[in-house]
């Protein structure tokens, strides 16, 4: 972890609707095909478990976790840091948070996509234990047509 963000007040909480339009400019900055408000919406709607991460009282990173009940699985939705601070171990320290509660959950096993174009988010997940278990045809929108997924998985016992 970089000292800058060691000197930082680092805060968890659960996000809330009225952080959707900051989480919107975040997202809308790091993805060429971005989540949309009503995405968010739904996943607060449903109860996956969606939180933030304040980084001196501002929005830096957040994550969308589903934990199916009684299964022991988990999918991790969606983990992203804000682009000016991309690098900084943020990232790292959104997905430790995001397994924790999966952790709570009593959860077995976290599965999640991720674009194969995607190498920082690749590394973020090979570094942090996950295995990549299969692939998604055509699974994402790209600029010029779809990008497979691959699917990645994590043992948490």
């Amino acid at each position: 972890m970089s000292a800058v963000i060691k000197q930082a007040m680092l805060n968890f909480r659960p996000m809330h609707e009225d952080d959707l339009p900051e989480i919107l400019s975040i997202e809308l900055s790091a993805y060429a095909f971005p989540w949309t408000t009503n995405i968010f919406r739904d996943c607060l709607r449903v109860g996956y478990c969606c939180w933030v991460l304040e980084r001196d009282g501002i929005i830096a990173a957040y994550g969308v976790i589903s934990v199916v009940v009684g299964v022991g699985e988990s999918h991790l939705l969606n983990l992203c840091v804000d682009p000016a601070l991309q690098g900084t171990g943020l990232g790292r320290i959104m997905l430790d948070w995001l397994l924790d509660i999966a952790r709570q959950h009593k959860v077995d096993m976290v599965f999640l996509e991720v674009r194969p174009s995607n190498d920082m988010a690749m590394k973020l997940y090979s570094d942090a234990g996950f295995d990549e278990v299969g692939m998604r045809r055509n699974y994402y929108p790209a600029k010029h047509g779809r990008e497979d997924a691959l699917i990645m998985a994590r043992s948490l016992v």
